[in-house]
């Protein structure tokens, strides 16, 4: 559902508060990169706005009437998988991370997040890479209620493997990983390949959900 033209990406806003889209709009139309097409106030017009009018990404509030964020975006990613959808977040939403997360979101970022870490966010998700608010991933790390041990030494993750697990929890691309632990792209793939596989998640998103909740790793 790619629909970059001359170096734009289609943007689409959706959240119940018409002066909250106001606002994200007139920041989002000074990126050179992005230009807000659409807006939405709950799930069903999102849904119904992205079959007439296609875009590459979408910024979706969770706690919306009508239709939440979570369904909105398990229908929007079911009919359009290769849509790019960024969360946007209240500290407090942490119970629908995960639901988010097994949906097929690309990334989670703070309503109240300055404008330098949107763009980086909206940057990373058009480029095929997931972005999470670190101080979104620390709130969780702290509310996580009754956390088990860590699970590393029970599913036989290596110390490379928890290394390069941090390090995707930080964000890094598998070039970036690799530069940084002189390994090449290839061997890095083949180690979250392995990782994916030994902890049973299916992406980056649900990998850096994995490794928090589970206290693999200290965000």
């Amino acid at each position: 559902m790619t629909t970059k033209n001359s170096g734009i990406y289609k943007v689409m806003i959706v959240d119940d508060h018409a002066l909250f889209r106001n606002g994200l709009k007139l920041l989002l139309n000074s990126f050179p990169e992005f230009k807000v097409i659409a807006e939405a106030a709950n799930g069903i017009e999102f849904l119904n706005s992205i079959d007439i009018l296609p875009v590459d990404l979408v910024l979706l509030d969770i706690d919306m009437p009508e239709m939440d964020g979570i369904e909105a975006a398990q229908q929007a990613l079911k009919k359009y998988p290769d849509l790019k959808i960024i969360t946007l977040s209240m500290f407090g939403d942490e119970d629908y991370y995960y639901k988010m997360v097994e949906a097929g979101v690309c990334g989670f970022l703070l309503k109240d997040s300055d404008i330098d870490e949107v763009y980086s966010a909206m940057c990373s998700v058009v480029e095929g890479r997931n972005y999470f608010s670190q101080e979104l991933l620390q709130n969780l790390l702290k509310n996580i209620k009754n956390p088990e041990e860590s699970l590393a030494d029970f599913l036989d993750l290596s110390a490379r493997e928890i290394e390069i697990i941090s390090l995707i929890c930080q964000g890094l691309s598998n070039i970036e990983i690799g530069e940084k632990l002189f390994l090449s792209k290839r061997t890095v793939e083949k180690h979250r390949a392995n990782i994916l596989e030994k902890t049973d998640t299916k992406n980056t998103a649900s990998l850096v959900m994995f490794a928090i909740k589970n206290k693999i790793v200290a965000v």
